[in-house]
């Protein structure tokens, strides 16, 4: 699915969820009603100042516009295809969302190419992995995915997971997200 299609989609579905009308949203943004009905028909090319605009007035991350829903275990190659948005200076390329209420860690680690399995973390972690060099072996022990430099993953760190490094000189961003407790 092209990303006009799924920002039309992912507007046309918070708009009414929220209970705003057409006209209401098109004013909020700035933006008037015949750009908004073309953009939740998935036609044009929204620029980056009119999709802050729409995620302002939804109060929504910007994220929310620009992905398709999540799913379990969800792998990105780094040639894929993925949601992008140029600004005149920084262009954005969307590689996961977390839903986080909680605690964010950032980690840089490196992996050796000896297997580590790690144990179940509470319930409604994730964990979200950037490879930045080498090659890796991870996610959950029932299912883990290969990735290369520039790969991503992210998985519910609820089930046994494992890591395991493949060329000796394997460096990855590791963004752990904790939830509220007794959420």
């Amino acid at each position: 699915m092209e990303l006009t299609q799924v920002v039309g989609g992912n507007v046309q579905r918070l708009r009414s969820a929220a209970g705003i009308s057409l006209a209401d949203l098109a004013a909020a943004a700035d933006i008037s009603k015949t750009t908004l009905h073309g953009i939740e028909q998935g036609q044009g090319n929204p620029t980056l100042s009119t999709l802050w605009a729409l995620a302002t007035a939804l109060r929504v991350p910007l994220g929310e516009l620009l992905d398709r829903p999540a799913v379990a275990v969800e792998v990105v190659r780094a040639a894929d295809d993925r949601p992008e948005v140029l600004g005149e200076a920084v262009s954005a390329r969307l590689l996961h969302r977390l839903r986080a209420r909680g605690t964010v860690e950032i980690y840089d680690i490196e992996v050796a190419q000896a297997r580590q399995d790690s144990r179940a973390h509470a319930a409604g972690v994730q964990e979200c992995l950037v490879l930045t060099s080498g090659g890796l072996t991870t996610g959950p022990a029932d299912a883990p995915v290969e990735l290369d430099a520039g790969d991503s993953v992210r998985f519910d760190a609820a089930r046994p997971h494992l890591y395991q490094g493949r060329t000796g000189a394997d460096r990855a961003v590791l963004v752990m997200v904790y939830p509220e407790p007794g959420e």
